[in-house]
């Protein structure tokens, strides 16, 4: 195993350490990422997926089905399934996929990569991820990236990339509040 600093505290860091752990052991690492970004795309993009997630009324018991059966579905590995299960079981199935972007987070910073979040109004297809990587990468002269992208409908358009500390907000959302605060300023 990697000898790397333990970077994460807290609850959530007891998951990811042990489960990045449990990958690494198993060579699973590559697979469990993959099925955690189609988790993770899946209850940002479908609501009743999300609500499944963060209802209280449903159950544990419930919703551990429910996700089992989900991640049946999609082929998920062993060892993203007992995952689950485990958080589902402690009560925190509303944190999965927290935990689960924290644990890519920290897949990234072990791999020496920097972690840039897009959010856009809509999916962005290959050629638009590339050239945006292309972009980022000759503006913060790293030299490697993991392009986490989220949907955010609120937008309306253009897009928000957060990279450590720093934000770069084109959204059209933006723009119009920044013209209102403009306007009310000019009264």
């Amino acid at each position: 195993m990697e000898n790397v600093d333990k970077k994460n505290v807290g609850l959530p860091s007891r998951y990811i350490n042990a489960l990045y752990e449990l990958c690494d052991e198993t060579k699973k690492l590559k697979k469990v990422t993959q099925d955690f970004e189609k988790f993770i795309s899946l209850s940002e993009e479908n609501n009743d997926f999300s609500v499944l997630l963060n209802s209280p009324t449903i159950g544990k018991l419930n919703q551990g089905k429910c996700l089992n059966d989900i991640l049946k579905k999609s082929k998920a590995d062993k060892l993203t399934t007992n995952f689950c299960g485990v958080m589902c079981r402690n009560g925190r199935v509303s944190l999965i996929t927290k935990v689960m972007k924290e644990f890519l987070n920290e897949v990234s910073r072990r791999r020496g990569e920097i972690v840039v979040e897009v959010f856009s109004s809509y999916k962005l297809d290959n050629k638009e991820e590339e050239d945006l990587k292309k972009t980022i990468l000759s503006k913060i002269n790293g030299k490697n990236i993991s392009l986490l992208t989220h949907i955010d409908s609120t937008l309306l358009g253009g897009l928000m990339v957060k990279y450590g500390s720093k934000m770069i907000d084109t959204s059209i959302k933006t723009k119009l509040k920044n013209l209102e605060l403009a306007m009310k300023g000019a009264n």
